[in-house]
């Protein structure tokens, strides 16, 4: 049986992303848009992570998140569940303003930051898990964060490649503090999943991004 909780938040996103497709002007109302945001428009922040570029975007990534929910709301709840996908949603539109805050035509569209969230809190949990039937899990969210850094550094997109970090440090924090015995349980795949994080904060900090 689906969780309702998924259910309803790949409905959200099918159905806010498909009137996006269809109608630029709430397209455009509603992206993640830095001039738009430093004039007051916070709701955008949230907005944004259910509209997608295209629909190639969408389909991956509702399909990223059918995969790895089941594991997340399976061993941590469904309240867990909703507050970790809503979290990294969050955390992804605060790192993109932390990164792009200066530059006011900056725009960006995905659920990408909740859907990282959620795939970093699912490999945590269960580092054997097989993407694909072949690909360890831990290995899958190292190479994720990786494209992403291609991505940031790219631009040659809409969407938001920054979000993922964020979505990444919401799950993973996130997942930690609700369940510590991982550090000790996965001590490699807690570490082996920082290590993206850490090479973005370093690049950003030595101006490489």
């Amino acid at each position: 049986m689906l969780n309702l909780f998924l259910i309803g938040i790949i409905l959200a996103n099918v159905l806010i992303s498909i009137k996006g497709f269809n109608d630029q002007l709430f397209f455009r109302k509603y992206q993640f848009h830095v001039g738009s945001i430093r004039a007051g428009e916070q709701i955008r922040m949230i907005t944004s992570g259910f509209l997608h570029a295209d629909e190639i975007h969408l389909a991956f990534n509702m399909l990223t998140l059918y995969f790895f929910a089941p594991i997340v709301f399976g061993m941590l709840g469904n309240f867990s569940f909703l507050l970790i996908y809503m979290a990294s949603l969050i955390f992804g539109s605060l790192l993109t303003m932390v990164f792009h805050g200066n530059e006011y035509s900056y725009s960006a569209v995905g659920a990408s930051g909740a859907v990282t969230g959620i795939i970093y809190s699912a490999i945590l949990l269960a580092p054997g898990i097989e993407i694909y039937g072949f690909i360890p899990g831990y290995i899958f969210g190292f190479i994720y964060l990786l494209a992403s850094i291609y991505g940031m550094k790219a631009k040659r997109d809409n969407i938001g490649h920054t979000a993922h970090f964020g979505g990444a440090i919401g799950g993973y924090a996130i997942t930690l503090i609700k369940d510590p015995a991982l550090f000790q349980n996965s001590t490699s795949t807690v570490v082996l999943l920082a290590i993206p994080i850490v090479i973005l904060f370093v690049m950003a900090k030595t101006g490489r991004l």
